[in-house]
């Protein structure tokens, strides 16, 4: 009896066993297949995922402006220039392909600062892309030995932000806000106010040995004084960003604190629709695309000049920087236009600092590197209306309010330095001829 209830316990153990293997073999099966195609379903999402992505991004670049419809006057430039000889048509094509790249640069670099979240790693990327423009058709300038235009472009560009940019922004914020004066902090404005006239200081030495022939070598001490000053600039400049970054109470915290208080419908206007990777791309393709055309533009500036009877000097200090300027511009006068002042500040009289703390120093110390004799002698006609720029900038930021009226007065100051840049013979270029320009 019991060998026979043992035989059934172990009858009924083994059947056990048996229903649980067959169990187990069952619920793997069943386990497997639905996690096989669950993988394979998480695979083609991922794959729909980045063509969308890529889709999505394609339509942001080339349709999310209305400037983009420039944006094939670019490949046109190439075009006419390889199948023809016409100057005048490659420049300006050149140049209105620039224009939606620009702006494009300038303001996907302030989406990429707001979505960073970091100011510090701002300010080292609108130093590095902030005039990027600028600082490329300067090279490429450089490079081909046109040391004049390097030095009137840059000029032009501190001109342009200072008087133009600046006086726009004031007058469009002065008319949206015409019940109030518009404030800003004037520490900030007084710093760079400094800067600049530091940098006025540097260019107008090798100015004055030159027109006074007080060298101790003739054009051995203008060259050298240039570089040591360019070198002391760029230290200057370093130890201004130093200052900044590091400062607890540093520039940018105006902005930063402003940013936080604006409401939910202004922070979805400014929240960047891409990702910092897709910005970083972006930027990058951008950079590189003005760069092939800056070398169209540079090449055909002097050509340009002839066939259009300008002088080159005022297509180097008024033409080119309203291009380069495009983006600064635009912001400036959004932001001022909604109460954000010390944004536009930044946006003008920051990257005026930056050309002439950053910008014309390291042209002239690559110059140095590549052998061309680029130096801070920027003759008496150009530092007289840089010193004369700075000076009424200057008075205009040392109350720290602003107005319509104000905007205006830089405006008509911007005109008058433009109608004298259209009438100045440059001693140093062969193409304005003084019977060219008489009558």
């Amino acid at each position: 009896m019991g060998s026979s209830d043992e035989r059934a316990v172990l009858q009924l153990e083994d059947e056990n066993l048996v229903r649980l293997e067959h169990f187990d073999r069952k619920a793997s099966s069943l386990g497997t297949a639905p996690q096989r195609s669950y993988d394979l379903e998480a695979d083609d999402d991922s794959h729909k995922s980045i063509l969308y992505s890529i889709r999505r991004n394609i339509n942001i670049f080339f349709f999310s402006n209305k400037l983009n419809i420039l944006v094939p006057c670019g490949p046109l430039a190439i075009l006419v220039d390889e199948l023809t000889d016409q100057h005048g048509w490659t420049f300006i094509l050149s140049l209105l392909g620039i224009i939606p790249l620009a702006e494009r640069l300038g303001s996907w670099l302030f989406l990429l600062d707001l979505q960073l979240k970091i100011f510090t790693v701002g300010g080292l990327l609108n130093a590095t892309f902030g005039n990027a423009t600028e600082l490329i058709i300067s090279m490429y300038a450089l490079k081909s030995g046109m040391i004049r235009v390097v030095q009137q472009s840059l000029l032009g560009s501190i001109l342009s932000n200072t008087l133009l940019v600046l006086g726009c922004a004031f007058f469009g914020g002065g008319i949206v806000h015409s019940n109030k004066e518009q404030l800003f902090d004037k520490g900030t404005a007084g710093m760079n106010s400094g800067l600049l006239l530091m940098a006025v200081m540097c260019l107008l030495f090798p100015a004055v040995l030159h027109v006074t022939h007080t060298e101790v070598h003739f054009g051995k001490s203008e060259l050298a004084l240039s570089r040591f000053s360019s070198c002391i600039m760029l230290i200057a400049y370093g130890a201004y960003l130093f200052f900044q970054l590091t400062n607890q109470k540093n520039l940018y915290m105006p902005m930063a604190e402003e940013e936080d208080h604006i409401d939910g419908s202004a922070d979805d206007e400014e929240t960047p629709e891409i990702s910092k990777w897709w910005s970083m791309l972006w930027l990058s393709v951008m950079t590189l695309w003005i760069a092939v055309l800056s070398e169209y533009l540079v090449n055909t500036i002097e050509g340009a000049s002839v066939a259009m009877n300008i002088p080159v000097a005022f297509i180097s200090v008024i033409v080119l920087p309203i291009v380069g300027n495009a983006a600064e511009h635009a912001g400036a006068v959004m932001f001022a236009c909604k109460d954000k002042l010390d944004i536009s500040l930044g946006v003008a009289i920051g990257s005026s600092t930056q050309i002439a703390m950053f910008g014309i120093p390291f042209c002239v110390v690559v110059g140095w590197i590549i052998g061309s004799p680029m130096n801070l002698d920027f003759q008496m006609f150009e530092t007289a209306t840089l010193f004369m720029t700075v000076l009424v900038v200057a008075f205009m930021l040392q109350d720290g309010t602003s107005n319509y009226f104000k905007g205006l007065m830089l405006l008509f100051c911007y005109l008058i330095v433009a109608a004298s840049f259209f009438v100045h013979i440059d001693p140093e270029s062969i193409q304005d001829k003084p019977q060219k320009h008489i009558g």
